[in-house]
């Protein structure tokens, strides 16, 4: 049974989860050779604050290009 874990910045809504889910679950039966319901996702969802990318947290990145504008 594949377990698929999705870690994401916060802030997606439920209808772009839902659309996510459908897709990672249907590519993912049909290239496991399992059925749908074999399927599992789990959604992580991360603060701003608690990710960093380039040693720089998201929130602080964020906040710099609102200052740019």
């Amino acid at each position: 049974m594949p377990i698929i874990h999705v870690q994401m910045l916060a802030g997606r809504t439920l209808e772009q989860k839902s659309e996510l889910a459908d897709a990672l679950t249907r590519e993912t039966a049909r290239i496991a050779r399992c059925t749908a319901a074999d399927v599992q996702i789990v959604f992580d969802e991360v603060a701003h604050a608690s990710w960093a990318v380039g040693g720089r947290l998201v929130s602080a990145n964020s906040a710099a290009r609102a200052e740019q504008t």
